[in-house]
């Protein structure tokens, strides 16, 4: 996982044209490696709830139960409503009521249009890890005044109605119809990275392991609010990136400013 809230902004353009892979830092991606792995051991997730039973919700399904996790889907009404679409669009999934799916994850992805976030009960997701994937379309979403002025992004926003739970920002910046299809195991040359944005360590670790599980390089870019780096209208929006790449976007995009005092762990 790269994680750019561990980089040092003296060093960080240097670190990010060479790539943290160059054979001449074999030795401490070694250390690296462990010390992946020992994330992921301490926090193994292994149930996902979905919120939203489009096209976007059911893609995550599909690429989540792919990868091997338990994973229960919920639409806005009953769940025998979506039981027969999930059978067929989403096999392996569990339909079940919102109240039931959010219990069900110990990660809740919430894909619903951006202008209907606020018709889940603030408190549902209390105690959870939950990945924001929504983004602000006006042609679907109508003018949203505050997600227009939010200078630090509209997941603050949505963090800010969930504010019992942990929003971590990711998988907004990939078509759901590439979820399937560039999945790649770690270490394939033509693997996909993400950006990550999270204020809680331990619930981007979490999310970090899903996306690589899922398929993808996961790269954190810091707190919430550099979740802007990847928001329609940025270069890593809708982009196909490499890792160092998609490191190099939003270093740009954020300015080594938002970086100081940062270290390397």
């Amino acid at each position: 996982m790269h994680d750019l809230r561990h980089d040092n902004p003296l060093t960080i353009s240097k670190q990010l044209t060479t790539g943290w892979w160059d054979e001449g830092d074999a030795p401490k991606l070694d250390q690296d490696a462990r010390a992946s792995k020992s994330r992921k051991a301490e926090c193994t997730v292994n149930r996902i709830g979905i919120l939203g039973a489009g096209r976007v919700g059911t893609a995550i399904a599909r690429s989540a139960i792919a990868a091997g996790y338990d994973v229960a889907i919920a639409a806005s009404g009953p769940a025998a409503d979506i039981e027969l679409l999930v059978d067929v669009i989403a096999p392996g999934a569990q339909a079940m009521s919102a109240e039931d799916a959010a219990a069900h994850g110990e990660i809740v992805v919430v894909a619903v249009p951006l202008h209907k976030f606020r018709s889940i009960p603030s408190t549902l997701l209390d105690g959870k890890v939950v990945v924001d994937t929504m983004n602000h379309w006006e042609p679907t979403d109508g003018r949203l005044a505050d997600f227009d002025a939010a200078p630090h992004g509209s997941s603050t926003i949505v963090q800010g109605h969930f504010t019992g739970a942990q929003v971590v920002k990711t998988l907004n910046h990939i078509g759901y119809h590439f979820l399937e299809v560039d999945a790649r195991p770690d270490g394939d040359p033509a693997r996909r990275a993400l950006g990550i944005a999270g204020d809680d360590d331990a619930a981007v670790r979490a999310v970090a392991e899903m996306i690589d599980r899922l398929g993808f390089d996961p790269v954190v870019t810091g707190a919430l609010r550099t979740g802007t780096a990847f928001q329609p209208g940025t270069p890593i929006f809708g982009g196909h990136h490499a890792a160092a790449d998609l490191a190099a976007e939003a270093e740009q995009h954020l300015g080594t400013s938002s970086l100081t005092g940062a270290t390397r762990a």
